[in-house]
């Protein structure tokens, strides 16, 4: 007799983790109501969301006081994204960065748990030279273990194999729009972290995102992909507010798990 043989149920991949936010945690007028009161800016922020991109470490050191406050600040599941110093992508141009490096990576240590990723965004005049590029990343790699997104600009930076270097070494291409090249739009390099910018469209830093590019970019956010631990989504048309609101907007749309019908948000 030929014993029934146990059925195997498969299991869909799971939805990747969400991290939502905005460049900075400035609460614009329009959205106060939105936050709870008391506290500073960034604690009454992380209440609301669970994570935020610093941008002013592109332009300036913070001292690793500054660091432990802002860690000390949100609760235990909040996240941050910090963009690293011009002064290795802007102005060193990735080139005998190391002394540039290394106290830079001394500061943000002290989020600890909280720190979530690395953010370098490189000039659009930056073209991809291997040789340059890649003893950069490796000298990185081997000073930080975590998380690292990269948001190229030149249009050298967008072929199959640069995408493999950067998967190699466990980078994340960010998927950024406006996007310069088509390319550019969709995330690569590394899978397990995806990482989306937002910086207004048409004009960028200004405009405002209509509900139906929310909802476009919501169901990619909630696609199921096994080789994809997290998803970041940061607003960063912050010039005249509408980040907050698009990123409350992202918020309605995917804590059901599926895209959502938006309600009134300012």
């Amino acid at each position: 007799m030929v014993s029934a043989q146990p059925s195997v149920v498969a299991h869909p991949p799971p939805t990747p983790m969400l991290c939502i936010g905005t460049a900075g945690w400035s609460i614009p007028a329009a959205c106060v109501d939105h936050f709870p009161e008391g506290g500073s800016h960034l604690e009454r922020y992380a209440q609301v969301f669970n994570a935020v991109e610093i941008n002013t470490s592109f332009y300036r050191a913070h001292l690793p006081a500054t660091y432990r406050k802002w860690a000390d600040a949100v609760p235990v599941h909040f996240r941050f994204a910090v963009k690293m110093p011009r002064t290795i992508s802007h102005l060193a141009k990735l080139r005998a960065c190391q002394p540039l490096l290394e106290p830079f990576l001394a500061q943000v240590e002290q989020l600890g748990e909280k720190l979530g990723c690395l953010l370098l965004q490189l000039p659009p005049s930056l073209a991809y030279e291997p040789g340059t590029a890649l003893l950069f990343f490796d000298q990185l790699r081997q000073a930080y273990h975590g998380p690292l997104a990269c948001e190229p600009r030149h249009i050298s930076w967008f072929g199959e194999s640069v995408s493999r270097a950067l998967r190699e070494r466990h980078i994340a291409r960010v998927a950024a729009d406006p996007a310069r090249i088509p390319r550019a739009a969709l995330p690569a390099g590394d899978r397990s972290m995806q990482y989306l910018r937002l910086h207004g469209s048409p004009q960028k830093y200004y405009d405002a995102y209509p509900d139906s590019v929310l909802h476009h970019i919501a169901r990619h956010l909630l696609h199921p992909d096994s080789r994809t631990a997290e998803r970041w989504c940061i607003f960063d048309n912050t010039a005249l507010g509408h980040a907050t609101a698009n990123a409350f907007a992202m918020l309605e749309l995917t804590r059901s798990g599926k895209p959502a019908r938006l309600a009134n948000l300012p």
